[in-house]
């Protein structure tokens, strides 16, 4: 049997703000509450000075959660006898799903304005959901990529 992959993708969420990008907007915000928290201890309202500090941990706090959800990734390959989707969490746990390809089915929700709002692999009782962090433009995109592959393997 030949068990050479036909499809392979790796889903991952888009960061649009690097690593520099990043450093460069936290310098400049820790500079900007610094100086008005010191305006503000000057001035004697040092009870905002608290606040000030909480805004910048707040800020710090939230882009480390979307960085960390940024590592989230899932792995699709399909052969002409397996079809296989790993996905990591941002922890690092990998839950992996198994379908036979001739059986999966590929379903897909839409929204007449936003476009594909969920996509789902069913077969054999089982389903799972896939790609449900990408843009509209990624989703249309591995959607029909993964429609022909599997159009592909249940025609051989």
């Amino acid at each position: 049997m030949n068990d050479e992959p036909l499809f392979e993708a790796v889903l991952s969420p888009h960061r649009s703000l690097g690593r520099t990008g990043f450093m460069i907007l936290m310098t400049i915000a820790t500079v900007v509450t610094l100086v008005h928290m010191a305006i503000f201890v000057r001035i004697g309202a040092w009870p905002i000075f608290a606040f000030f500090g909480l805004d910048l941990a707040l800020l710090f706090g939230a882009f480390w959660l979307s960085y960390r959800s940024g590592r989230m990734r899932e792995f699709i390959r399909m052969s002409r006898t397996d079809l296989n989707v790993r996905k990591v969490s941002p922890s690092g746990r990998t839950v992996e799903h198994r379908f036979n390809p001739f059986w999966a089915r590929f379903s897909i929700a839409r929204h007449e304005e936003i476009g594909i709002t969920e996509m789902q692999i069913t077969g054999q009782g089982r389903r799972t959901d896939v790609g449900g962090f990408l843009n509209p433009g990624d989703k249309e995109s591995f959607a029909s990529a993964f429609q022909r592959a599997l159009a592909t393997v249940k025609q051989r």
